[in-house]
């Protein structure tokens, strides 16, 4: 299938959850004119390296536009809403101001739920992450989530670097992500604070 994209760095999206975006450049905004005259969907996918038309990660996730807010200047406030993930297979050769590429999407099977040491432990590593991050949670609200809309929820957010975002939207299963989270955040937890990054390279 063919698909608009928004090469953000640093910004995942899983299937199942939305991502609110500030649509401001012009090839951005045509992007968005162009979805919401079509199907509603643009594809979220990281560069490999922050610059302008930088290669593309493989993996990325499909969304479609939910609520969506056209300012006067021709700026968007939109909601974008996680369809699936899809694989890319090559970029195509476009006159539109933006980036589209044929991809295909990746089946997402059913996931078994977490074994309930693997949510303990994974409960256990995100308070102290938090704590050491200075962020406030609401701990009732998270212990009532499920384990999908958690362990996808907590990799959206996550203040981690380009590698690490693209290593958790390639994990296949919500085990092999929790996994990935709790070694993520364990070596965080070991940087110097003052460094303030997470890497994978």
């Amino acid at each position: 299938m063919r698909i608009s994209i928004f090469p953000l760095p640093g910004a995942t999206l899983f299937p199942g959850l939305q991502l609110p975006l500030h649509i401001f450049e012009p090839r951005y905004r045509a992007m968005v004119q162009d979805a919401l005259a079509r199907d509603r969907r643009i594809g979220m996918i990281q560069p490999q390296r922050a610059e302008d038309g930088a290669p593309l990660f493989r993996i990325g996730c499909l969304g479609k536009i939910g609520e969506v807010e056209a300012l006067d200047d021709g700026r968007f406030n939109l909601v974008l809403e996680g369809e699936s993930r899809f694989r890319l297979l090559r970029e195509l050769d476009v006159t539109t101001q933006f980036r589209q590429i044929e991809a295909e999407l990746i089946p997402e099977e059913p996931l078994p739920a977490l074994a309930p040491v693997e949510r303990a432990l994974f409960e256990r590593e995100s308070r102290a992450f938090a704590d050491a991050q200075g962020y406030a949670v609401d701990w009732d609200a998270v212990t009532r989530l499920d384990d999908e809309s958690l362990i996808n929820g907590v990799c959206q957010i996550a203040p981690f670097d380009l590698a690490a975002k693209q290593a958790l939207i390639e994990a296949d299963t919500i085990k092999e992500r929790c996994e990935l989270l709790v070694q993520l955040m364990q070596f965080f937890g070991r940087r110097d604070r003052d460094d303030g990054r997470v890497t994978l390279q």
